[in-house]
């Protein structure tokens, strides 16, 4: 039998949906069974040419080299998947998307002249063609593992693409919004995360993104009529997925003007 070489890649991130793979443990000796882990820097220092039949792209594109990589990686994969909120939308780092970066370049860096970057963070899919988007900050292993299963097989992954609301609704949780009064992004993010944070009392955060068709004007109306003041409602837009186009254009509508 022969076995599909997976490769896994890293741009700007902080390496969680590299650690969420191997965190994988039992599940990924059990894949090993089909595939071959060709090209995996966090994992191990063995490298297998490619091309690859499955890559996974972590981070954003934050840089004149990452644009060219991201090109070749595309070139030499088959099937390419990106995955974490980096990868699909930019990041917590897409807020430079907001600013001028060369001022904060020379704020901070006492040589500002080796710096070399972009003005923007963008996920992988502003680049290249990418055939499936994996969520999350960082990414649901068991949704990852669905992923691969499903491309080993031939089928459509099953991934749920309703709101982090209905994961509450499943785990008994009682809406923090409406019980203790505290902004939270559920009704528009995507599930994945089994509502972690509303289960231990506190706002969803948003770290899977935008769900299919999300109403953020209407959540953001009830924020600001009932909860918290606009620079709140912009923190909430602009964080882990800030880059994400539905976040990003509800943001702008609590900037000051």
């Amino acid at each position: 039998m022969n076995k599909k070489k997976l490769a896994v890649w890293k741009f700007a991130s902080c390496d969680g949906c590299q650690l969420s793979i191997l965190d994988c443990e039992d599940e990924l000796l059990t894949l090993a069974a089909q595939i071959e882990i060709a090209y995996f820097p966090e994992a191990t220092k063995t490298i297998i040419e490619g091309p690859y039949d499955i890559s996974l792209v972590e981070g954003s594109v934050t840089t004149p080299h990452d644009a060219i990589q991201i090109l070749e990686i595309r070139k030499n994969s088959k099937f390419l998947i990106s995955i974490g909120a980096c990868a699909t939308s930019g990041g917590i780092q897409a807020l430079r998307n907001y600013v001028k970066v060369s001022e904060y370049i020379k704020a901070v860096y006492a040589s500002p002249e080796y710096i070399d970057t972009l003005e923007t963070s963008t996920a992988i899919a502003d680049h290249v063609k990418v055939d499936y988007e994996l969520r999350g900050c960082p990414i649901n292993k068991y949704q990852l593992l669905e992923v691969l299963s499903s491309y080993l097989h031939g089928k459509k992954p099953t991934v749920p693409d309703h709101s982090v609301c209905l994961e509450c609704k499943l785990n008994g949780n009682p809406c923090v919004a409406v019980t203790r009064d505290l902004p939270c992004l559920g009704p528009v993010t995507q599930a994945g995360c089994g509502a972690l944070c509303p289960h231990y009392y506190r706002g969803c955060f948003g770290c899977y993104g935008p769900k299919e068709n999300p109403n953020t004007e209407a959540l953001a109306s009830y924020l600001s009529q009932n909860l918290v003041d606009d620079h709140t409602i912009l923190g909430l837009f602009r964080n882990f997925n800030a880059g994400s186009p539905a976040f990003s254009k509800e943001s702008k509508n609590y900037e000051k003007q």
